[in-house]
Order: C-alpha cells, then structure tokens, then sequence
C-alpha cells in the first residue's frame, strides 16, 4: 500500500498510511487495543499469535488480529463489541491459567497485570497447565516458564532485533515452549545478556535477577525513572534509571537516536558498582609513614593503611597547596593534568581549562591519547575534521560495509546490531580483521589478515581501485587533492605483491576491492585494532583515501566512522581536553585562535603544546613533570608498560586522584578526592555520532562525595582563578559560547529533546547527521590524499619471544574495569583473567583450557588461565586489560605512533609458559 487508505473505525471515517495496521491507526487515533505480543518499538513486527488485540470486521465471519490486518478501502472495523470483549476476556482467562497468583508474581507491573485489571480478569476458569522447571542459573537474567505465554516477543527481540539467535521455540502443540540453544540453561547458553527478551517480556517470565527475591518473587516496584545516557562505550544509549530507596534497581532502554531502545549486558546489568561497598566517601591525604613505590599495592576497601580521612577544606587545601608549590618552583611545564572520558563535557572542559590557566602549561590529556588519537590525526590531516562523517545508523542506507580493527560485538554491542541488521537485509558486510570477530559471522567476505600488515592490504586494494580506474572520476578532480602522488605511491602495491605481507590471496584483495568501489552507498567502521599501532595514522589516511577516492563520503548510506571508545570521547576532545588543541580543534600554535581564548579566559597562554599521557608519564619517571592532577582516569592499568608508568606515578611529588574508588592510580596518590557517579550527575555528554545528550542524576552521590565540577571549581579558586560557576548549566553556555560545533545547540534545548547532532544550522532545525556533502573543512575545501608507506610493528616475534600479543576488551568489562569489576552481575559473568589461544596452539604447548600459563614479554610477565578461541589465529594471543591481578599492559610496549602519539597495544612480541 502507497497511498492513503480511507476506512472507517468504531463508526468514524479514519485513514491509514502506508504499511499501517488496524492496530496502528487506532492507537494513533486514541484508541488502545489490548495488546501482549506485539511492541510498538523500532525493530519489533507484529505477529499477531496472542490474540488479544481482535477486532470484529464487517462482513467477516472470524475476528482479526489488528496489529497484523492491513486496511482496505471502505472496511468498517468495531474496536469493542459485546463479541469482542467476550473473546479478550476468554484469551486473558486462557493465558492467566498458567500463570502464577498475585501474590507469587514475578513482576508487579507488566502488561499482561495491566489488562487483566482493566478487562476484569482476576482468576480463569481454565485448568492450568505443568511447566518446565525455574532456570536461575545466570547471575543477570532469571527464567521463569510458569509465568511464560508464549508470545515470542523474547524471540523477536533476540533474533531480529538484537540479532544474537539465542532463544528459540522448542517441540509442537501443547508441547511447545521456549528454549535458549540447543535448550541449554540461560548460563550455559550463548546468551550475551543483553536483556532485549527482559525488556520486552510483557508477562515477567524473564527478568532481572536482582528484581526477584530467591524464591522467584517479585521486589517493589520502582519509585521514579530517570532519564539518562550510558556512560559506558561512545554508542550513547539513551536509557531510563529504575529508581526506589535511592537504589538504582533495575535500567531499560529507552528509544534514542542511537539505540532505539537496545542496551548491552553493562548498560542494563552494570550500575550497581555505584552502591559498592568500596565507594570513596570521604577525602583521604597520604599518611606519612606510608612511603611511594611503583609496586605498592592497597586494599581498595580499607585505605586507612595508607591514607587517612580529612575534611574537604582541608584536602583541597593539600592538593592545591602541592601544585603552587611546583608552580612557583618549577614553573607550569611541571604539572599535568588528565581528565576523564567518563565525565561530562562540562568537566572536560573545566579540567582543560584549569590546567591551562591554573597550571599555566598544555600538559593536558586523556584516554583519547589510548585509543583513537591516530584516527583524529588521520581525520585532521585529511577532511579536516576529527570526528565522523555520518552516524552508525547510516548503514541502513549502505549496500556495502566495511568493518575493520573493531570486535563492534564486545566494544560497541549496540552498534553490532544495526551493522547485523543491515547485513540481514543483504548489505555486503565486509570484515577485515587478525582475529576472527563475532561479526565475521555475518559477513559475506572475511579477510583475515596478518596482523600489523594492514597498510600492506589496504595499499593493495587502493592499487585495485586506481589501476581498473574504478574510483569516481569526478569527486577524485572536484573533492580531493594529491590523486597524481597517490598513485605514483602506489604503483608497487599490487595485490599479487602484497599478498604475501598481509596473507590475503590477491584474488580476495581484488574481489573486495571491487565490491567497495563499486557500491551506491558504503561505509567504512574501524576501531582500535586500526588506530593502536606505530602506523595507526597510517592506517586511517589509507582509509580515507580508499572512502574519499570512491566518492563514499557525504551521501547517506556513506562515511568514515572510527567508532569511538569512551562514552565522552568525542566530547572530551571537543571540549579541548588534548594538548595540542583548545576546544574545536583550534591549534595552540595558532596565535589568532589563541588569543580569542587569552580574552575569553583572561590569561596569557603557552604558545608550545602540551605533553600527551605516554609523555606525561614518561616525563614524571624523568621527574621532569613533578605534579599530576588524574580527574577519573586510571593511567596505573591503562598506560602500556606498567611497571614503568607506576614507577613514574610513584615519583611523582605531588599526586592528586579524583575518583569513585581508590583505583590503582590513587595507590600512588598524596590527596584522594571522592567524586560523584555518571547517574549521580546532570550534564552533557558527546557520542560517537557526534549526538550531544543530556544525563540527569537518578541518585545523590554517597557520603561526602562531590560533584566533579565543584571539586575542579574549587582547586581553580585555591590557585588563585576567579571562578564562579553555579553548576554545569553555566558551564555549558561558557563553552558553547566558545565553540562554533555547539552553535544553535543550548542547554535549555538538550532538556527539552535530550539530544542534538552537531553541526546544528538552526535553534529549532535538526542536526547534520551526514556532513561533507558539498566540501571538506579544509583550507581547499578539498580531502588530501596522503599516501602511506609500510611500517612494521615496532617489535616483531623472534625465536626468544614467537607469538604475538593482542590487547583488547571483553563485552562485560570496560576499561580498566573499575566499575564493572565492582558489578555483581557483570563481574560474576567474566570472573577470571585468560588468555586466548588458538587450538592448534593449545595442543602444540599441550595444555588445556583452564591450565595456568604465564605470558611474557620485554616488559613483564603475568600468570593467567588458557581460555581456547579458534577465532584467534595461529601464533597469536589476546588478553583483556581490566584484570588488576593479571594486568595485560605490564606487558605492552610503550612505544608511539609518531603523529598521533598512541602506544603500540595491538602488537607486542610474547611467549607462553606452562604454569604460574
């Protein structure tokens, strides 16, 4: 159906549009239909098997199914007839047979509760049936049979909108029943936990554990909900806090631009690290006999062997003191800063800004420098812009897509499911990894390459494209600049020269160059897997080129899109929490844009820019920088080499850590400031879509922890700044004021809509989500094409060290794994440090999985359990950084990508020994 349809509905003449149900018209006319298997959410379709919303249809002689009837002109439909109603109230007696009493429900509030109360049902007439037993076996979700009705909404959400093909419908009839695998128990299954089937249940045959007491009864209902923001990976999921007795209980997604209501495992399953017994409450100030060293180590829940509790005045007092002593000593060059991905813009910007004019040095950073730095290097240098050219969501619109360097199903789960989707629908998912990730399994061609050869590859797919002269004659003369050194780059790049580098055959090099370059509309994602590497800057200007060389770029459907890490990446940056830029990328070179934040600020700014987080580090070891302020970062499990970073941590002569908990950072600290959690704040926050969202506070922050805005306020107060901002709100106009990429974006408008893509070209218009379309921000207005030479790894295997090491994340842990560590449900999920292994390596050292092993490289050694992977290659070995008792980046080699300063964490030469 394109056009309108005209029929009428409980004796009005109403009109459907396209693709409209029955069901669909009556609700958008005011009219609600009982409904229990149908959700009227992006991603779910009708299925009309319950059959609670029938309606009688003039003429016919069985009742419809609204959310499944389609119009016709002229059709006269009756929404609450006397045959109707008897028929509702039949099935709801049907389903309700089964079901649990009131008093034994495992949800106080669901759908089916709801329509019962209106139709009357309180009891059935209708015998009730045997059912399968309770399944609690998993620490997050419970399954409870008895109160299932079969609706296959679970099934839905978990095949089609999820995409993970976890629940299914097992044997016939009066038989049938729902099943996880091959009817494995929920903890045996290959459920992620993403809590899709929770959500949706409309029965609670599925719920949170945490909402259920031990004998499978429902808790109390929530108090209020809260809306917020993720503060997890840079997918941004917009998401509603579940509140009672200052308690977050419970988290469900809500329908944000980048989510549509899905969340992972963390973002339904990992806020109750806020309520940990281990939360810092109090300031603490280093006792004196508790002297520094690299390898001091502290129980996290009893601090007092170290530190003792203190007053805020007094604390700020100490921490500000500590910095104006080496400021008036040694000058600005001698203190650093690191703010926090984790935080909110507004924070961002006030760490930056207080370094800058407090601290009176550039020496201002955070975990950007650990994972995309060399992407925004890349993006700089070549569209002028650091950011993505379109959203995730545009790969609805792609029939090509390139994933490459990104596990997109464990860092940036959300996304995965609409990169699964479009692959459903039958783009060509193209995956180009070393390692087998989960989405190889809907990718139609996998390259899975030698790792640390990826300019070799992308070389030879450039070479496809420029010599059978399939790139778009016209963007290439029109948008970009340096075609003609390109390809005299590239001459030697071809694919049968190339495939003995990368251990691609030519003839897939030339098949999915091909492909790519002769889409409508393709999209490029890449993570860490490209950016962490010596040749990470490398990597992305071969990107760029194989995009901007296609015309792949400012069309829907097309893009460059670095999938950002950190919930407030792409914010942080903005705000200007880097070295070598103030907020919206103004160079500190630059005098012009310099001075504009000289008046802004009222202070004289260094015109040299600052160190980056390796070289702050490193700087600190050589005791060069002697001061560091560490507002939310956790540099003692994140920086590579470790043993050095703590060493340089340690010798540091005035340390200041602000933080949820006493992390490995703080062991080292002199003055330990307890902050406020993400759902104890309201602020903004950027996603990697380049969406400004606003986080509203669900809970007050425990004991005497602050606001991380005011505990920045008044360190910037106590060296001498004239700083009086009454909350984030303030914050945000300075610095929107300050940065055109804001401009038409203010507070009062993100509480009002929650969300606003930058650019914006108007106070009521939408963002431009699709950027690039006519030029680049650059000074030609054209992209450059820069060719790139093979580099390899910094450290390649030898027979001393014959593996190689590969660093990364797991879907259940973040980061450092400071708060998911400290999630029940998370951390009951992935408890134990391992390592991956091939199979075939696993039997060549004839050890199994579970053994114990050691992994050692230059650096350091760690003792660890096997795990067996056959998606990781021969000779190669992935370890997850969140351990603290088996912290992979004592093992990493610290050295740098020259142009975007990021540690070389994807490749490092390793062994594997038996035993601890």
């Amino acid at each position: 159906m394109t056009q309108p349809v005209s029929f009428f509905l409980d004796d009005r003449e109403v009109e459907a549009g396209p693709d409209e149900s029955l069901w669909d018209v009556a609700r958008r006319e005011g009219t609600e239909i009982p409904h229990l298997c149908h959700a009227p959410k992006p991603g779910y379709r009708p299925d009309g098997n319950c059959r609670a919303c029938m309606v009688e249809v003039e003429g016919e002689r069985v009742l419809a199914a609204s959310c499944v009837r389609k119009p016709q002109t002229g059709m006269r439909v009756q929404t609450s007839t006397p045959r109707v109603e008897r028929a509702r109230r039949t099935v709801f007696q049907l389903l309700v047979a089964d079901l649990p009493a009131a008093d034994k429900s495992h949800c106080l509030d669901t759908p089916l509760a709801r329509w019962c109360e209106e139709l009357g049902v309180s009891g059935s007439p209708f015998p009730a049936r045997e059912r399968a037993e309770t399944d609690r076996s998993h620490p997050a979700v419970a399954w409870f049979p008895d109160a299932c009705i079969q609706c296959q909404l679970c099934l839905r959400a978990c095949r089609e909108v999820q995409h993970n093909d976890v629940i299914g419908m097992a044997h016939r009839g009066a038989e049938t029943r729902v099943i996880f695998d091959l009817d494995d128990t929920l903890a045996e299954s290959t459920c992620v936990a993403c809590g899709e089937c929770v959500q949706a249940c409309p029965t609670g045959a599925l719920m949170e554990s945490a909402r259920v007491n031990r004998m499978g009864e429902a808790l109390p209902t929530v108090a209020k909900r809260v809306p917020s923001i993720c503060p997890y990976c840079g997918v941004g999921c917009q998401l509603d806090f579940l509140v009672e007795d200052e308690r977050i209980v419970a988290v469900e997604g809500r329908d944000g631009p980048s989510n549509n209501n899905r969340l992972c495992v963390k973002g339904r399953f990992g806020f109750d690290y806020i309520h940990h017994p281990q939360r810092l409450t109090r300031p603490l100030i280093r006792r004196d006999d508790a002297p520094k060293a690299g390898t001091c180590t502290i129980d996290p829940a009893d601090p007092s062997t170290h530190f003792r509790e203190a007053s805020w005045e007094e604390a700020l007092k100490v921490a500000a003191n500590g910095f104006r002593k080496i400021r008036e000593r040694d000058g600005g060059e001698a203190l650093a800063g690191f703010g926090s991905a984790k935080g909110s813009n507004e924070e961002a910007y006030l760490v930056q800004k207080l370094v800058r004019t407090g601290f009176g040095a550039h020496n201002v950073d955070h975990c950007t420098r650990l994972c995309h730095a060399s992407s925004v290097a890349a993006l700089l240098e070549g569209i002028g812009s650091g950011a993505v050219t379109a959203p995730f969501t545009t790969c609805a619109e792609s029939d090509v897509i390139i994933v490459t360097g990104s596990n997109t199903s464990a860092n940036h789960p959300v996304a995965a499911t609409f990169l699964k989707q479009a692959a459903a629908r039958g783009a060509t998912l193209i995956v180009i990894d070393p390692r087998g990730v989960d989405l190889t399994a809907y990718a139609e061609h996998r390259l899975l390459f030698r790792p640390g050869s990826d300019v070799a590859l992308l070389n030879a797919m450039l070479h496809v494209i420029i010599t059978e002269e399939l790139y778009d004659h016209d963007f290439v003369e029109n948008r970009t600049e340096g075609f003609e050194e390109l390809c005299a780059h590239i001459s030697p790049y071809r694919p049968e020269a190339m495939a003995p580098v990368c251990g691609i055959e030519a003839e897939a090099i030339r098949r999915v160059a091909r492909i790519y370059a002769r889409a409508k509309a393709a999209v490029i994602f890449w993570g860490m897997g490209i950016s962490q590497h010596v040749h990470g800057t490398d990597n992305v200007r071969c990107l760029i080129a194989l995009a901007t060389l296609c015309g792949q770029v400012g069309r829907p459907g097309t893009g460059l899109h670095p999938l950002r890490g950190q919930n407030n990446v792409q914010g942080a940056s903005d705000a200007g929490l880097i070295p070598m830029f103030l907020p919206d990328y103004q160079s500190v070179k630059d005098a012009e844009k310099r001075a504009r934040y000289e008046q802004a600020w009222g202070v004289t700014l260094p015109e040299e820019p600052g160190l980056t987080v390796v070289e702050i580090i490193d700087a600190a070891f050589d005791r060069r920088v002697k001061g560091l302020y560490v507002m939310g970062e956790n540099p003692a499990m994140s920086d590579p080499n470790l043993g050095h970073a703590r060493e340089g941590l340690a010798r540091l002569e005035h340390l200041v850590v602000q933080d949820l908990f006493l992390t490995e950072t703080a062991f080292h600290a002199d003055v330990v400031l307890p902050a406020a959690a993400w759902p104890e704040k309201e602020g903004t926050v950027t996603n990697t879509n380049r969406q400004v969202q606003m986080g509203h506070p669900a809970v007050a922050p425990p004991g005497d922890a602050r606001q991380d805005w005011w505990i920045v306020q008044e360190l910037a107060r106590r060296l001498g700044l004239d700083w009086n901002y009454q909350g984030p709100a303030e914050v945000y106009r300075e610095m929107s004021g300050l940065m055109a990429s804001l401009n038409n974006i203010s507070w009062e408008r993100l509480q009002a809509e929650d969300s606003v893509t930058y650019p914006c070209p108007g106070p009521k218009e939408p963002g431009q989500e699709i950027v690039f379309g006519d030029r680049f921000p650059t000074a030609s207005g054209r992209a450059r094409l820069v060719p790139a030479d093979i580099i390899p790894p910094d450290e390649l295997p030898d027979e001393k060290y014959p593996m190689i090491l590969i660093t990364g994340r797991l879907l259940e842990h973040w980061h450092t794994g400071a708060m998911t560590r400290r999630s029940r449900a998370l951390d009951a999920i992935e408890p134990q440090a391992a390592v991956s292994l091939s199979p075939a390596d696993i039997e060549r050292m004839d050890v199994r999985p579970g053994d114990s092993v050691r992994v050692l490289t230059r650096r350091g050694q760690i003792g660890l359990e096997v795990r067996s992977d056959p998606r990781v290659p021969e000779g190669t070995l992935f370890i997850p950084f969140c351990y603290f008792e088996a912290a992979a980046n004592l093992l990493t080699n610290p050295v740098l990508d020259p142009y975007g300063k990021i540690p070389e964490f994807k490749f490092c030469a390793a062994r594997v020994e038996r035993g601890t």
